[in-house]
């Protein structure tokens, strides 16, 4: 496992889908949706299926490559 970086929002909250792209974990929109369905994201250790949950500050988001794992902090 890698470790994780600090990724700056802007506002309170954010989107998963929005983070995964944000934080370079996935290349597009589409390629999140896949990562969530495909259940390959976890939040904080759980994992998630939702590609709308509300991230905060402090949230760990990892996903799951055939490299190993990819995760970054919501900051």
């Amino acid at each position: 496992m890698s470790a994780a970086h600090t990724v700056e929002i802007t506002g309170d909250v954010i989107r998963l889908g929005q983070f995964l792209k944000l934080a370079d974990l996935a290349e597009s929109g589409a390629q999140a949706r896949e990562l969530v369905a495909d259940g390959e994201v976890t939040v904080n250790g759980e994992p998630e299926e939702r590609r709308g949950r509300q991230l905060e500050r402090g949230d760990v988001v990892a996903v799951a490559t055939p490299q190993g794992e990819r995760s970054a902090v919501v900051g």
